[in-house]
């Protein structure tokens, strides 16, 4: 039986509401007593209110742009904020980690997320991600933001050049895929395709290049991952985005267990951040469909260029 809710029931404009009240409220309370000194005049309640209205409004575009929010927040934060690209990266490690975890249990749900295909390419990218992170916390400042500047370029390239690729001969196997019994089953043009993945060890090569920059920069590997899966492994694309975003959810934590332990994480950046791109995702989710997301995507790959160019600029002391 279907009807109209019941008024003991909230309805979606009343969750969001009580959500968006809780979330002001953590953002208070991460700012009582914060180092967070930015900018003289401003008291640190007000930086974290910021953030979490920026992180939403963030959270809405890169849903859809099909981006995740991680490759977003830091070379913007990073530019066009005052904090310490330290204290940006470890705030983006769990933005990005608190993205995946909660969109990765809807693909469970739905079976397009495959464990087996997930877990060695997950402890690969972990284990770059650890290297990565301690050596992106020992680079000086300006080194850091002059690479940021030359990855940033690098994601708009590929952002670019694999918009509408083909993931190759779906029939090809691998004998470590084999050995694995990494497969599954998805439907294409109506009817169920068996695939397995191919070229494993470069694969997996891959993904522990990928673990480093994220560890490095902070940067969510979504932008890497899915073209890596999709384009050299084989996958198909509705299970790369799925199982992407499992190893995202794996891959990040050991990184930002490592700027959590040196100090890196502040309350009153991390909360409002995390829950501002939450909310903003799911509002993205919403409008996902009424917006030109090929519009969108082309604005955030500008956006991005022109916090590259900054950040590159920054790093080498001409702005």
């Amino acid at each position: 039986m279907t009807g109209r809710p019941s008024a003991s029931t909230p309805g979606p404009s009343l969750r969001l509401v009580a959500a968006a009240a809780l979330a002001l409220a953590a953002c208070a309370w991460a700012a009582g007593g914060s180092p967070l000194t930015a900018a003289p005049g401003l008291p640190a309640w007000v930086w974290a209110l910021i953030m979490f209205i920026f992180c939403c409004a963030t959270g809405v575009v890169a849903v859809i742009a099909g981006v995740g929010g991680g490759v977003l927040f830091v070379p913007l934060v990073g530019t066009f904020f005052p904090f310490h690209m330290d204290f940006v990266r470890g705030t983006a490690l769990f933005v990005a980690l608190a993205g995946a975890l909660s969109a990765s249990a809807r693909f469970l749900r739905q079976g397009t997320t495959f464990p087996r295909l997930v877990l060695p390419f997950s402890l690969a990218s972990s284990v770059g991600a650890i290297a990565g992170a301690m050596v992106g916390l020992a680079l000086p400042e300006d080194v850091v933001r002059i690479l940021l500047g030359l990855v940033i370029g690098g994601v708009c390239a590929v952002m670019v050049l694999t918009r509408g690729s083909a993931p190759g001969d779906p029939d090809l196997s691998d004998p470590i895929a084999a050995a694995l019994e990494i497969e599954g089953v998805c439907r294409d043009s109506g009817r169920e395709v068996t695939w397995r993945p191919r070229r494993m060890v470069l694969t997996i090569a891959l993904f522990v290049a990928i673990g480093f920059v994220a560890g490095v920069f902070g940067l969510g590997a979504g932008w890497a991952s899915v073209p890596v899966l999709h384009l050299v492994a084989g996958v198909p694309l509705k299970a790369a985005v799925a199982s992407s975003l499992m190893v995202i959810s794996i891959s990040n934590t050991p990184p930002s267990l490592v700027y959590l332990n040196s100090g890196a994480v502040l309350p009153a950046l991390a909360v409002p951040s995390v829950i501002g791109m939450m909310l903003g995702s799911r509002l993205g989710s919403k409008l996902v469909t009424r917006l030109p997301s090929h519009a969108v995507r082309w604005f955030v790959i500008a956006l991005l260029a022109v916090a590259g160019l900054l950040s590159l600029l920054k790093g080498l002391g001409a702005l």
